[in-house]
């Protein structure tokens, strides 16, 4: 699943559209995660392209008529930038065609991500938007903030990190990343971070992801940046999908946590 390095990526891929007025809006797939809604086309049609921004996982196109779509990439969804002599192939669900002759389409095999519309005043009003966390990014992520949302929590801090309720951003890859690099056990409670190891928890959020989107993502499976382009950082990888791997006389161990595997080295990070 993209994460928050993946999407801001593609935000930044999608320059080639800002200020770009929509020709023609075509839908192939009208059923994703989500119906598309009816109106969209409607609304879509002959706007311009005003400003493009990222709000956690969520890729916002903002519009000149007052309106913002809304794209989550789900499972394995990506946005292409592709000339007006592509050709469509098997999961190109959305296209926008623009004036300028670009094409921007939705692919997406699993069909496990979703489009909107919404009345840009009424973005923040949207459920999947008003119950995210604190972005992962954000300066109003605090040491103090977390610690009294997690004081009395019997949840390991690996499952903490993926709760987009809490911190909204993170996806399972680059949470073991994050805890190998703060040295923190993914299996330690929430009630057993202390301050200390919060703020070194949140200064290792802030430098995996920059990292991370400064080398365009990870493309360990679906994603490809809006041009095509493969993301390189999974080069960078520490601890995830690398068991066995031996580092400063221990091993990397896989474990399974909620359904989920959890990459780590017991002894460099046994603080739990």
């Amino acid at each position: 699943m993209p994460e928050l390095p993946e999407v801001e990526t593609t935000v930044k891929g999608l320059s080639v559209i800002l200020n770009q007025k929509i020709s023609k809006v075509k839908i192939h797939t009208s059923k994703l995660r989500f119906k598309i809604p009816n109106n969209l086309i409607n609304i879509l049609r002959n706007c311009k392209i005003s400003n493009l921004r990222r709000i956690a996982k969520f890729i916002i196109i903002d519009l000149d008529n007052d309106y913002s779509l809304i794209i989550h990439l789900g499972m394995s969804g990506r946005l292409k930038t592709v000339l007006s002599t592509y050709k469509i192939i098997k999961h190109d669900h959305f296209l926008l065609y623009f004036l300028g002759k670009k094409i921007l389409i939705y692919h997406d095999p699993r069909k496990f991500g979703f489009i909107d519309i919404v009345k840009t005043k009424n973005l923040q009003q949207k459920k999947y938007i008003t119950s995210l966390g604190v972005d992962a990014l954000s300066p109003h992520l605090t040491a103090q903030m977390i610690f009294e949302k997690i004081s009395t929590s019997e949840v390991p801090i690996k499952q903490i990190l993926l709760n987009q309720k809490l911190i909204s951003g993170i996806g399972n890859i680059y949470a073991s990343e994050i805890l190998f690099d703060s040295k923190i056990s993914p299996l330690i409670l929430g009630k057993n971070m202390k301050i200390s190891l919060i703020m070194k928890l949140i200064k290792s959020i802030r430098k995996i992801l920059k990292k991370a989107i400064k080398h365009g993502g990870s493309s360990i499976r679906d994603y490809r940046s809006t041009d095509g382009t493969l993301g390189n950082f999974q080069s960078n990888f520490k601890v995830y999908n690398k068991e066995g791997k031996k580092i400063r006389g221990d091993k990397v161990k896989k474990i399974i946590q909620y359904g989920r595997s959890t990459f780590y080295c017991p002894k460099l990070q046994n603080n739990k």
